[in-house]
Parts: structure tokens; C-alpha cells; sequence
């Protein structure tokens, strides 16, 4: 059920898109510079994590390791890469809220 619809992988991506920027951000100080570089960072993370997300998705499905190598892994990053970018559709504009809304929970800074 969880590969075969689309409703619970976008879900998924959606909270990732919300939580990680929250979570760089309880690292990171406060100030424009550092919410630029997390801004970069959730961005670098979410394409890397939205691509290993259908990695196992398609082992979820039945993919063999032996399916995945025969490919070889440039072959593999840039499939993988690809659908990591085209779900950028989904956790782009969450991330971009997300990150926008860090501000309001300032303390030191003013924006």
C-alpha cells in the first residue's frame, strides 16, 4: 500500500520538507547568513533523502540487489538523482514555508 499510491510517499516528503529546516535550525544560530545556509543545507539533505526514499521504495517493491548493480552507479545516481529532483515539486514549496516561517521563533536576532 505505502509504494503503490502516491498519498503516503508525498506525505512523507511534505513532513520531511517541514521538519528538516526545524531541526537545522536548533543547530544553526540565528541571522540571515545562517538561515541562507539552511536554507542550502534542507535543500541538499531533501534531494538526497527524497532520492534514497525511492531507492527503497523500488526494494520495497521487489527490486534484488543484483536488479539494482547491473546498472552500474552513474547509471543509478542519475535515475535516482532525477526523481529526487521531481519530487523537489513536492517538498520544494514546503521547504521554502518552512524555512521562511524560522524568523518568527527568533530570540536574539531581528529580522
Amino acid at each position: 500500500m505505502m509504494s503503490d499510491s502516491l498519498f503516503i510517499p508525498a506525505l512523507t516528503l511534505a513532513l520531511l520538507a517541514w521538519l528538516v529546516p526545524k531541526l537545522l535550525s536548533m543547530i544553526l544560530p540565528e541571522g540571515v547568513k545562517p538561515l541562507v545556509v539552511i536554507a542550502l543545507l534542507s535543500t541538499v539533505f531533501l534531494f538526497l533523502l527524497s532520492a534514497g526514499f525511492f531507492v527503497a521504495l523500488y526494494f520495497w517493491q521487489g527490486m534484488t540487489w543484483a536488479q539494482f548493480a547491473q546498472y552500474g552507479v552513474a547509471e543509478n545516481v542519475v535515475f535516482y538523482g532525477r526523481l529526487g529532483l521531481i519530487a523537489a515539486m513536492i517538498w520544494g514549496p514546503i521547504m521554502v514555508l518552512s524555512v521562511a516561517n524560522l524568523p518568527r521563533g527568533w530570540v536574539r536576532e531581528v529580522w
